[in-house]
């Protein structure tokens, strides 16, 4: 076998994009895993021995609590290589948790005495579901993180562009101008609704063992809350609660996530596209790095390679996130395994996502607007002012304002003359006609300057 390295890897996502996905490896890796199985049966067996309800299982000592926190602070590699070995001989994944955990303490009385409880009355997927529900928890902040920090430079692109005009284009046409802040204030708004949304998604989790009934707890302790003793576990976790579960946790809580993750994603695919399609008319002009080649041919290129890696990036991320969506909240009955598999690759969709947060940051530091191009642009469009001009004559009820503007505008380019020469012909107030001839397609910018300002 090759080792595994940035150059063997099969995924670049641990290749070639090893950098920009680093903050997730601890998290969504076999180890990170592995770790949180032994943070979720530790933080259970210290809710057993701790609770009152339960008299007959030994109370820990502070020594006993401590060398159990201790266990979770310094797993590392090894202890994670450890279990692994463990595996190899109970072919089944949870299970090499709990004996890896017995094994650790089995050279401490206090603590052999309550190795039994370890994984008590637990199914797997009791350990599972919390365990991923922690990935997740750990994994939304980390991509929350990079979506702020986008949302940081877009914003000071939104202040410093507040009053930079620029001609806009509906169905790719000449349309009525904004500012290119106003545009990058408008991203700003759609990218911290979807934020907010995506930190008040509750992060769920079940405890209550094959079916969700709490059928072996209630055999062994019957006059037990173990509803209590369950939703404190899990909330000790920094997890919401669900108490109405089959075997598995039904993932809708992830459902969410995704969906609302596809939407933030789908959000920048719309912003990369422009800051493409800005580049291309020369509304954009790329920072030139000496070193870098843009074609291998020709010497003249400066792709925007940046905006379309991470265009490419979010729609892996955004499949991905699709198919969590469509498949986790479904089981058989109450319980199937093709959940199991799937949840593995959470963590691919966070990388893609990573990689493509990455690149639309280098993006948006090598760019710098070129204003006085859009303001040539607008110049040679006077044809926008038609907008204005037919609406100021419906407020003096001239007939038909929009039928003679459309003849004089439709198709045509017009100059500055032919506007002011039409506007000598307006049965209007002098002064009115004054202004409107003041008016410029760099001046017709309603509240564009104020609200890239504001946001």
């Amino acid at each position: 076998m090759m080792e595994l390295n940035n150059l063997t890897a099969i995924s670049p996502v641990d290749g070639r994009y090893n950098k920009a996905t680093a903050p997730l490896q601890p998290i969504f890796s076999e180890y990170g895993l592995i770790h949180n199985r032994v943070i979720v049966e530790i933080t259970w067996l210290i809710n057993l021995a701790n609770s009152p309800q339960l008299s007959d299982i030994p109370t820990l000592s502070k020594a006993g609590l401590a060398t159990l926190r201790q266990l979770i602070t310094d797993f590392d590699i090894t202890a994670a290589q450890r279990v692994k070995a463990i595996e190899t001989t109970t072919n089944h994944d949870v299970k090499a948790i709990e004996y890896w955990l017995k094994e650790s303490v089995a050279d401490q009385s206090e603590l052999t005495e309550l190795s039994e409880f370890i994984h008590f009355a637990c199914t797997s997927e009791d350990i599972n579901n919390l365990s991923y529900a922690l990935m997740l928890k750990q994994g939304r902040m980390v991509v929350i993180q990079q979506y702020q920090q986008v949302i940081s430079q877009l914003r000071q692109f939104a202040h410093e562009l507040s009053n930079a005009p620029m001609m806009c284009r509906t169905h790719g046409q000449p349309a009525t101008p904004s500012t290119m802040g106003k545009e990058f204030a408008n991203v700003v708004h759609r990218l911290e609704r979807q934020l907010e949304q995506m930190s008040q998604i509750s992060i769920l989790g079940k405890l209550n063992g094959a079916v969700g009934n709490f059928n072996a707890h209630m055999t062994a302790y019957p006059d037990t809350d173990w509803e209590a003793i369950a939703q404190n576990t899990i909330q000790e976790l920094g997890l919401d609660y669900n108490p109405y579960t089959t075997q598995i946790e039904p993932h809708d809580y992830i459902a969410e996530l995704c969906h609302n993750m596809q939407r933030t994603n789908t959000i920048l695919v719309d912003l990369c596209r422009d800051m493409w399609s800005y580049i291309s008319i020369n509304y954009f002009k790329q920072k030139v790095i000496a070193t870098e080649v843009g074609s291998s041919t020709m010497p003249h290129k400066v792709n925007p390679i940046d905006f379309e890696n991470c265009e490419g990036n979010l729609g892996l991320a955004n499949a991905l996130l699709s198919h969590f969506a469509d498949k986790l909240p479904i089981s058989r009955w109450q319980r199937d395994l093709s959940d199991s598999t799937v949840l593995r690759n959470l963590g691919s969709a966070f990388g893609y996502t990573l990689i493509a947060l990455s690149a639309l940051q280098r993006g948006l530091n090598k760019v710098e607007c070129n204003q006085q191009y859009m303001l040539d642009d607008l110049d040679n469009n006077w044809e926008v002012l038609a907008e204005p001009i037919q609406t100021v004559m419906r407020r003096y009820n001239i007939e038909k304002p929009y039928e003679k503007l459309k003849e004089l505008t439709r198709g045509k380019k017009i100059t500055q003359q032919d506007m002011s020469r039409f506007i000598d012909t307006l049965d209007v107030p002098d002064n009115v006609k004054s202004e409107l001839k003041t008016l410029t397609p760099s001046t017709y910018l309603g509240n564009a300057e104020k609200k890239a300002k504001n946001i």
